[in-house]
């Protein structure tokens, strides 16, 4: 009975490339830096707003080369608001590529789920948890729509969306699986368990062919980010604009790539985020 449990430990490790509790997680390898934020990050007529409720500044708004912080209006000279301007701008191209990353990670961590199902399941089941599944994804990209699609990106919002909304479902589809396997061999089936077991060995192969198949078109438009990334950090080093402390502005953090608490599996992916 190990091996419809080891075919849902493969899927969790599949899912957990595609997305993290704070945001995305893929692969960059274009990008200089694992780029992130602490904010949360709404883009609408009224700007670029930045705002958290832990940390300082809680609220950055960015509009047309103009700067509030925490609510208050701050002088900035000429070149800095070109450079703001531009940083607005490339935010502004950037969320809905962002948008369409995130879509494609949900596809992906559901594709997955469906390989388990159609491998493990039989019958009814099979149809029950297939149609789940559907409803399942339709929702996760609703979600994505009204979010990040939207111009809203909210970290605890795309932890809900991807984390939770395949986490569940993983849990769902693990109780599902192992439940057949228990079934068959309480029933002392040998036949229905040879069969389970024959096709647990040959899912991980089918697994890597289809999460190489379909992550190809993740990973290249994921990369086709980092210059957009890239070109963000540098107009975010070139403005001299400062916090009351003396620190400099920074709307997203810079830290050498591999660096970080991530596990082996992941650790290929890097965090990309504005």
């Amino acid at each position: 009975m190990r091996y419809p449990i080891q075919a849902a430990a493969i899927v969790l490790a599949l899912v957990s490339t595609t997305s993290q509790a704070s945001g995305l997680n893929f692969n960059t390898d274009a990008c200089r830096y694992d780029y992130s934020t602490p904010y949360d990050v709404d883009v609408t007529s009224a700007g670029v707003s930045y705002h958290r409720k832990d940390g300082s500044p809680a609220r950055v708004l960015l509009h047309d080369g103009s700067l509030q912080i925490d609510g208050r209006n701050v002088a900035v000279s000429t070149a800095d608001a070109a450079a703001l301007r531009r940083y607005e701008d490339g935010v502004r191209r950037l969320m809905p590529e962002v948008a369409t990353v995130a879509r494609e990670a949900i596809r992906l961590g559901f594709s997955a789920m469906s390989t388990v199902t159609v491998t493990f399941a039989e019958g009814e089941q099979r149809a029950g948890i297939i149609e789940k599944l559907k409803r399942k994804q339709a929702d996760a990209l609703r979600d994505i729509d009204a979010g990040i699609g939207a111009g809203h990106f909210s970290h605890d919002a795309m932890e809900e969306t991807i984390g939770g909304s395949v986490s569940d479902t993983v849990g769902e589809l693990v109780g599902s699986v192992t439940s057949s396997a228990v079934t068959a061999a309480l029933s002392g089936d040998t036949t229905r368990v040879a069969a389970l077991q024959a096709r647990a060995g040959s899912l991980e192969k089918s697994l890597d062919r289809e999460m190489d198949a379909q992550s190809k078109t993740l990973h290249a438009h994921s990369d086709r980010l980092c210059p957009q990334l890239n070109d963000l950090a540098d107009v975010q080093r070139s403005w001299s604009v400062r916090l009351p402390d003396g620190k400099p502005l920074e709307l997203m953090t810079m830290e050498p790539k591999g660096t970080g608490d991530r596990s082996e599996s992941s650790s290929r992916h890097k965090v990309v985020s504005f």
